[in-house]
């Protein structure tokens, strides 16, 4: 069977090598075309490794982009991690169509944050799906899906790189075979449980400390590491990615202001909240991250400053 990865960065990078490792008949490569001054994306890397012809088209649009896909006699695109849209007349060119990974519980979570979300809003329990792609957004007939929980410590690092990664890789090598033996099925998504979130930035990922610590835990959690978590103090935009939650047992004896730090201390500083207090452990502002209390000290945040 012949079969196109098509991908970017270290899970298309991964899934290519599994295949590789597998004696799969890989033909060619498609890799995100890199920004000016980019290093080289860990896939493109690895396909040159692997002596293997190389595309990088701007857009899936285009009919001579079609005809050289065409031109490959390809029977299977492998889609992992892909960001340009990719239209069904690209899609359904290999014989046997086009697989592609997405980390959420498909119709759930449709969108280019599907792991910061479920982090954010408390959800118990994550996974991934690989689906037939369509001119949808995240829409087509889902062939496999794997579970995770998500624990009250995960973050969306913990949850994509321990978790939903390899289990995406086995997953698609699980998908490869289930096409080559002709069992692969298409499970038509319940449009009425459908979840569709927008992508996860700054904007979604300011810390409001007037809320509950459990909103903040999570909000934090599932930005970690990336958009990053911020709140502003001394005009200084702190990014936070490390915080333990310090639930008051009586919120309404809760001594301190809200936003306000109340400790400042070499492990971290502590920082009143709706319902409790957070210890800031790891932060980021111009520089790399360093310890919560080492930031503090430096930047003479004292006792008593608040977050705006």
């Amino acid at each position: 069977m012949r079969i196109v990865v098509h991908g970017q960065q270290a899970f298309g990078k991964a899934v290519l090598e599994a295949l590789i490792k597998r004696g799969e008949e890989v033909v060619a490569v498609y890799v995100a075309p890199e920004k000016p001054g980019a290093k080289i994306d860990p896939l493109k890397e690895a396909a040159l490794a692997a002596k293997l012809p190389i595309y990088q088209p701007d857009s899936y649009k285009k009919p001579e982009v079609w005809a050289e896909f065409k031109a490959l006699k390809p029977d299977l695109q492998v889609m992992a991690f892909v960001t340009l849209f990719v239209p069904e007349e690209f899609l359904n060119i290999p014989t046997k169509g086009s697989i592609q990974y997405h980390p959420s519980l498909l119709p759930a979570y449709r969108g280019a944050s599907a792991i910061n979300w479920p982090i954010i809003k408390g959800e118990k329990e994550t996974g991934l799906s690989i689906f037939w792609p369509d001119n949808g957004l995240d829409t087509g007939a889902v062939l496999v899906q794997k579970k995770t929980p998500i624990s009250g410590t995960d973050t969306l690092g913990t949850v994509y790189f321990d978790r939903l990664f390899p289990m995406g890789v086995d997953a698609m090598m699980e998908s490869v075979d289930l096409v080559k033996a002709g069992k692969a099925p298409r499970i038509k998504q319940d449009e009425s449980k459908a979840t569709y979130e927008g992508r996860c930035g700054p904007d979604n990922a300011r810390i409001d400390w007037g809320k509950p610590w459990e909103q903040i835990d999570r909000l934090i959690r599932g930005c970690n590491p990336a958009p990053g978590a911020w709140a502003t103090i001394n005009n200084i935009k702190l990014k936070i990615f490390d915080a333990k939650p310090l639930p008051a047992k009586d919120p309404k004896g809760i001594a301190g202001k809200i936003g306000e730090v109340v400790a400042v201390e070499a492990d971290g500083f502590t920082v009143v909240c709706a319902d409790g207090r957070f210890k800031v452990t790891r932060v980021q502002a111009e520089a790399g991250k360093v310890g919560g209390g080492e930031w503090a000290i430096a930047a003479k945040i004292e006792k008593g400053t608040r977050f705006s």
